[in-house]
C-alpha cells in the first residue's frame, strides 16, 4: 500500500451499498412499524406517507419497498446540510411538546450524561423514545441517521440494532428496554451553525458534532458494542456487526512482525467506559513510530471504524490530524492472535494517542441475555469507545460521569461501576 495522502479518507472504506433499512426492519419486529425507506433529502422525509401498524411478518415486504440506492455524501458540507435538512424534517413533523423534549442548548451539560453502555433502564438517555413516536416520525428520524452515516457505518450500526432486537426475542435477559432507541439534538440543526446529533440505546450511543461554520464534522465520543457478534436475522440471513472491526484489526495484527506482536501483547491495554470520564493513559506497546507505512494504513483503517463515519473529506480531515501524532500513538492488544470466534475469549484492545482514543473490551459475560448455542460473552459481547482527548463534543462540553454509572445493580447483577464496560 502507499502512503495516505492527508486529504484523502483511509482506502478503508469499502464500497457503497445500498442504504438497506435493517433498521426500520428491526423496529418493526419489535412492534415499531415503518412506513417506508427513509433517505438523506428533506423532501422525500417530509412527504412519507403512514401506512397502519403492522406485524413483523409483513417486515420483508416492508424491506424490499423501501431498498432503494441513494449515493454517500462525499464531502463535510454535503453531510452537514443533508443532515440539518433531514433534521429540520423530522422537526416539523413533532409537536410543540415533543420539539422541546427533542433539542437541547447546544452546551447542554445533558450530552455528557445521557449516552452509555448501559440499557436506557439504568441510564436515561436524552431526548425522545422512537417508541413514543408515530410511523411518520420513526421513519423521519431514521432519515437524519442515513444523512449522517456512510452506508458503511449505517450498516454497522442497523446490525447492532439488530443484535440487540435479536436478544430480546431469543435470550434470557429480563431487560425490557432492548430494542429502544432515542434520538435528541443539542444545539438547533443548521448548515451553519454548530450541533449534534445524539442517538443511541443498548449498546450504541452516537454523538456525531456538526459544524457549518468550520466546515467539521467529529463523532467523538461514541460507543459501539455489539452482542451477540453473529445472530440470524428474520430473513434467515447471518448477521455479523462487528465482522469489518475485526477484519481490520487483524488485518493490522497479522501485518507485524513476531517481535512487533510481543511488544503489542505485552503492553497494557487500557479501558474508558462509555459515558464516563476518562484519563486516556497512554500506557506501553506499540507505537506508530515503530510501525512500517503499510502497517500505519492498516491501523488507520482500523480506527476509521470509529473515527471515519460520514464522509471522504470528514474522515480525510480526522485522519491528518491523527497521522499528526501516531508516532506517538500506543497501541495494545490482549486476548486471541487469530480471528477464530469458535475459541477463545475474544480480544481487547486500546489505541492511544493525543488526538484519538479507542478502546475495543471483550466483556467476560454475557449480562444475563443468554441464547442456546449462540455465543453472548467474549467474542460475543464488545463494548468499544471512541474518544479524542483534545476536541470531545467539538469542545462544547466537558464529559462528566453518568448518573447512573455508580452504585445499584447492572443487568446480571454485578455492580453498576464494578467493571468499566458492564451491561
Amino acid at each position: 500500500m502507499t502512503e495516505t495522502d492527508a486529504t484523502t479518507a483511509p482506502s478503508r472504506r469499502r464500497p457503497a451499498r445500498a442504504r438497506a433499512t435493517r433498521l426500520a426492519a428491526v423496529l418493526l419486529a419489535g412492534g415499531l412499524a415503518l412506513s417506508g425507506c427513509s433517505t438523506t433529502t428533506a423532501d422525500t422525509a417530509a412527504s412519507s406517507s403512514t401506512s397502519s401498524s403492522t406485524s413483523s411478518s409483513t417486515s420483508t415486504s416492508i424491506t424490499d419497498a423501501a431498498a432503494t440506492s441513494t449515493t454517500d455524501a462525499t464531502t463535510t458540507a454535503q453531510t452537514i446540510s443533508g443532515t440539518a435538512a433531514a433534521a429540520e424534517a423530522f422537526l416539523a413533523t413533532l409537536s410543540e411538546e415533543q420539539r422541546e423534549a427533542v433539542l437541547y442548548a447546544y452546551d447542554d451539560e445533558t450530552k455528557t450524561t445521557s449516552w452509555s453502555n448501559f440499557p436506557v433502564t439504568f441510564v436515561e438517555r436524552a431526548g425522545l423514545n422512537l417508541t413514543d413516536l408515530t410511523d411518520e416520525q420513526r421513519t423521519a428520524a431514521l432519515a437524519v441517521l442515513e444523512a449522517l452515516l456512510s452506508d458503511e457505518a449505517y450498516q454497522t450500526v442497523t446490525g447492532i440494532v439488530g443484535g440487540d432486537e435479536y436478544l430480546a426475542e431469543n435470550s434470557s435477559s429480563t431487560e425490557d428496554s432492548l430494542g429502544q432507541y432515542y434520538i435528541a439534538f443539542f444545539g438547533d440543526p443548521s448548515d451553519t451553525d454548530a450541533f449534534e446529533v445524539q442517538f443511541g440505546g443498548h449498546h450504541l450511543g452516537i454523538n456525531a458534532t456538526l459544524d457549518g461554520a468550520s466546515d467539521a464534522i467529529t463523532f467523538a465520543p461514541t460507543h459501539l458494542g455489539v452482542q451477540p457478534a453473529v445472530y440470524t436475522d428474520e430473513d434467515g440471513d447471518e448477521v455479523q456487526p462487528f465482522d469489518g472491526i475485526y477484519t481490520d484489526a487483524f488485518a493490522f495484527f497479522d501485518s507485524l512482525t513476531v517481535e512487533q506482536q510481543a511488544t503489542l501483547t505485552s503492553g497494557d491495554v487500557s479501558s474508558c467506559a462509555p459515558g464516563d470520564t476518562c484519563d486516556f493513559a497512554v500506557g506501553t506497546g506499540l507505537t506508530g513510530a515503530d510501525l512500517s507505512e503499510e502497517q500505519r494504513q492498516l491501523l488507520l483503517e482500523l480506527i476509521a471504524n470509529w473515527a471515519g463515519m460520514a464522509d471522504e473529506q470528514s474522515t480525510a480531515t480526522t485522519f491528518a490530524e491523527i497521522e499528526a501524532t501516531l508516532d506517538d500513538t500506543v497501541v495494545a492488544w490482549s486476548g486471541e492472535t487469530t480471528y477464530d470466534m469458535s475459541s477463545g475469549d475474544g480480544i481487547s484492545f486500546s489505541i492511544s494517542g493525543a488526538n484519538v482514543y479507542v478502546s475495543f473490551q471483550a466483556q467476560d459475560g454475557s449480562a444475563g441475555a443468554d441464547v442456546d448455542g449462540v455465543t453472548t460473552s467474549g467474542w460475543g459481547h464488545v463494548h468499544t469507545v471512541y474518544r479524542d482527548p483534545t476536541n470531545d463534543y467539538a469542545g462544547s462540553a466537558t464529559q462528566r460521569a453518568a448518573s447512573g454509572a455508580g452504585g445499584g445493580a447492572a443487568p446480571g447483577g454485578a455492580a453498576r461501576g464494578a467493571a468499566p464496560f458492564g451491561g
